[in-house]
């Protein structure tokens, strides 16, 4: 079942934005660099190790260095249920 990106927000879900720097298999001496996003939860960061270790295992590419930041988008003090709603002239 997969859930709406507010679902994860209130759940706790921030967005994660890796930046990897890897070589290519024959320009070694070339760094290339991949942008990746997904929402995720910090401190640990399950999806983003997850997905390290896909590259590693799966991509022929070998990482030079992986750099990342996490931003959690709503927190507990900004997100506040409304019931009601007046209207001004």
């Amino acid at each position: 079942m997969s859930k709406t990106e507010t679902e994860l927000m209130l759940k706790g879900y921030g967005l994660t934005t890796a930046e990897f720097f890897y070589r290519m298999p024959d320009y070694l001496n070339v760094l290339n660099s991949f942008v990746w996003q997904d929402y995720d939860l910090a401190p640990d960061h399950p999806r983003l190790f997850r997905f390290i270790e896909y590259w590693q295992k799966e991509i022929e590419g070998p990482l030079h260095s992986v750099r990342f930041t996490h931003r959690k988008l709503i927190a507990p003090g900004e997100w506040r249920n409304v019931v009601g709603e007046f209207t001004l002239h």
